[in-house]
């Protein structure tokens, strides 16, 4: 009966396997013609402005009469009939538009796996077969995200880079606008590390897309003056926020996590898993500038770490100190000889404003005394 049972959770677990398959196909489908579709509307009403010398003030009236006609459909507004001419514009000279979106589906380019994307595999690609892959990422980007990419970001391949993590790490509308503002793609791999002298070709590769520099802890506030473990127990209660900008992957296991190493007792500041790289990863957080001896301290957490937690199976542990700042050149003297995997990155905080300056700041009674004077309406300005 037993083996029944089992036989019969497998086929479950096959079916619903399947469903979320199909699901996934009709929604990029979905997504892939109606990003065609607006594709197609902004190329007719551009070819007829530039024919028929017809100004902005069509697309107003477009917007009414569809509206009016086509009461049932939404999603032409003037604000997002003006976004499909720009969506052409910005991709006009695009085969891909070329293509029947039957074959978008099927068409071998286009299914890239999350891990092909993650281990950077298409950027070895030849240039032209790298550019047709760069063009295909757009169907598969929902047209939300793509009136965020137009607007915010005009350099072409920085914009294919945030596709590529959109589907990377499954970033919301509101996910990508924070992304945008704080520039990930400038700090994405910039952490001074040794991880392709400690670390396979592949896996280095990945560490490198994961950590970043500096990290941007805009969602806590402390004051100019504050302890290492003030800045430790803000992180943990913004864990969720700090995972954000940790990136996806990242599993928090634990602050101050005891290792009992010789009769002693060792704390790590924070202990992560991270999913995707199946290793864990200690992070050690310090109020002020890097110093040399903060390299050979996690070289000894990251070796605690590989004996004592590390499972047969998963990749070595990474260690990642966080800094108020860094000398670039004595991170990388103090990581060179070092075997364990280590980075060295900064972050930027909310500081609280200095006692001196909040006493010269207006209070709110002040403000509103101001504000609702008589004398200062504007019936008594001259």
């Amino acid at each position: 009966m037993s083996a029944e049972i089992e036989i019969y959770k497998g086929l479950l677990t096959d079916i619903k396997n399947r469903v979320r398959q199909g699901q996934l196909k009709v929604n990029l489908a979905a997504n892939a013609e109606m990003l065609v579709t607006y594709w197609d509307i902004g190329r007719m009403i551009y070819n007829q402005q530039r024919q028929k010398g017809w100004g902005k003030g069509v697309i107003p009236k477009l917007a009414i009469d569809l509206k009016n006609e086509l009461a049932e459909v939404k999603g032409f507004s003037e604000r997002n009939i003006r976004t499909m001419v720009s969506f052409y514009t910005e991709y006009s000279n695009f085969s891909i538009w070329q293509l029947p979106v039957a074959e978008l589906e099927t068409n071998t380019i286009l299914q890239l796996s999350v891990a092909e994307l993650e281990n950077d595999a298409i950027t070895k690609l030849p240039v032209a077969q790298l550019e047709v892959i760069n063009q295909q990422l757009i169907t598969k980007i929902g047209w939300a995200h793509h009136i965020i990419l137009i607007q915010k970001i005009k350099d072409l391949p920085i914009r294919y880079w945030y596709m590529q993590q959109i589907l990377k790490e499954g970033w919301s509308r509101d996910t990508l606008l924070a992304q945008i503002k704080s520039k990930v793609h400038e700090r994405q791999g910039a952490l001074v590390h040794n991880f392709d002298n400690t670390l396979t070709n592949s896996h280095s590769l990945w560490a490198k897309q994961t950590f970043k520099d500096p990290y941007i802890f805009d969602f806590i506030t402390l004051a100019t003056e504050f302890s290492e473990r003030e800045l430790e127990l803000e992180l943990v209660k913004h864990v969720e926020k700090f995972l954000l900008e940790l990136g996806a992957g990242f599993a928090f296991v634990g602050r101050q996590y005891k290792l009992e190493i010789s009769d002693k007792d060792f704390q790590l500041d924070l202990l992560f898993y991270h999913l995707k790289m199946r290793c864990f990863i200690v992070i050690d957080l310090k109020k002020g500038d890097f110093m040399p001896e903060y390299a050979g301290k996690m070289n000894f957490y990251c070796s605690a770490v590989d004996d004592l937690l590390k499972h047969e199976t998963d990749k070595p542990t990474i260690g990642l100190i966080l800094c108020k700042g860094k000398d670039k050149i004595f991170a990388e003297y103090a990581l060179r000889d070092l075997n364990k995997p280590i980075g060295v990155s900064e972050y930027e905080l909310t500081q609280l404003l200095p006692d001196d300056l909040k006493s010269s700041l207006p209070s709110i009674e002040d403000i509103e005394k101001e504000f609702f004077e008589p004398n200062n309406t504007p019936e008594n300005e001259n």
